[in-house]
């Protein structure tokens, strides 16, 4: 577990050495989340090594729960260091960008495992992360109607090829909304459940507290620097979605329903050190085919669709659509998808 920890913990203390002192701690966040992490991943290629089906380090939950943890740390130190810190504001500006990729790229990654746990505090966690980035319904829509339906139209958050990102995301954050809130209503309804505790009370109540918690404790700087935490940070969770499942579609057979999900419908990557990063979360195929799995035991196989950069990479290829679309073509061609 030390890789995972190792690459998830470091920008952590970095952002918070410069969310508290500024000067080049910021500088060392960025590039730690930026340069350093795309050149290991280029110049020192390795695999991460595989692990039993189904196994977990004991450390492996509590790093999950750790991060979780880190994450209100990171999100409350910005507005803070804006309010109270009296840095520059280039300073500022660079440490907000390093906790912004931090919450993106580590955070929801994170919180994505902790979602599909068993357990019920660790899903608690992980909905309160998303709770806190805005954007709650991933929870529910994420395990309730993207693994049921990804790779079809009935999916908000699978898109088909041709789209480019900017037309996707609006779609894909408000299909996620309607069709968790129906699906968790409907889940509810069966279970003869009181519609007071649905969890879209939380969802929509929690991030109306957080916004007026961030107003009260750090003032209008604050609150906006808040803001565009949350935002940016769902901005690279409808990125991910983007990038993992563009183009990938399920054929529908002669009885009308889609065909199982396979190791063919979720793009991956191999990039060892982004892996880590991002809690093996580019291990996409195999997380589709094992929910439950931990992240330590994800698996690569050969049969399964490879982007052509590291998954983080990629996303920033994403916001260019000409761009994109020229390099997924090439990829799609090879994993034998044309239409």
């Amino acid at each position: 577990m030390s890789l995972f920890a190792l690459a998830t913990l470091m920008p952590v203390g970095l952002i918070l050495l410069a969310a508290g002192l500024g000067g080049i701690w910021g500088w060392v966040a960025l590039i730690y989340m930026t340069v350093l992490t795309a050149a290991l991943d280029r110049y020192v290629p390795r695999l991460l090594p595989e692990r039993a089906e189904g196994a977990e380090f004991p450390a492996g939950k509590g790093l999950s729960a750790g991060l979780g943890l880190a994450h209100f740390a990171v999100l409350g130190a910005i507005p803070a260091a804006v309010a109270w810190g009296g840095h520059g504001w280039v300073a500022l500006v660079v440490t907000l960008i390093a906790a912004a990729l931090w919450l993106g790229q580590v955070s929801h990654p994170n919180a994505h495992e902790l979602i599909h746990r068993g357990a019920w505090l660790p899903r608690a966690l992980g909905r309160w992360v998303y709770v806190s980035m805005l954007i709650g319904h991933h929870a529910s829509a994420h395990v309730l109607v993207h693994h049921t339906h990804v790779g079809t139209d009935a999916d908000p958050s699978s898109a088909r090829r041709g789209q480019g990102f900017w037309r996707f995301a609006p779609r894909a954050w408000a299909g996620s909304f309607m069709a968790g809130w129906r699906a968790e209503s409907a889940r509810r309804t069966r279970a003869g459940k009181a519609w007071i505790g649905h969890p879209y009370v939380q969802y929509v109540g929690g991030a109306a507290g957080f916004v007026a918690a961030s107003a009260l404790i750090f003032g209008a700087q604050g609150l906006v620097v808040f803001l565009i935490l949350a935002l940016y940070a769902q901005l690279q969770i409808l990125l991910a979605d983007y990038v993992q499942h563009y183009g990938l579609r399920r054929q529908t057979g002669a009885d009308g329903r889609p065909e199982p999900v396979s190791d063919g419908h979720s793009w991956n990557t191999p990039h060892w050190f982004s892996s880590a990063l991002m809690v093996n979360a580019p291990r996409h195929s195999d997380h589709h085919l094992h929910p439950t799995r931990p992240y330590p035991g994800l698996q690569l196989r050969d049969a399964m669709p490879m982007l052509p950069h590291a998954l983080p990479v990629m996303a920033v290829i994403a916001l260019f659509p000409p761009l994109w679309h020229r390099v997924m073509r090439r990829a799609l061609s090879r994993v034998g998808q044309s239409g």
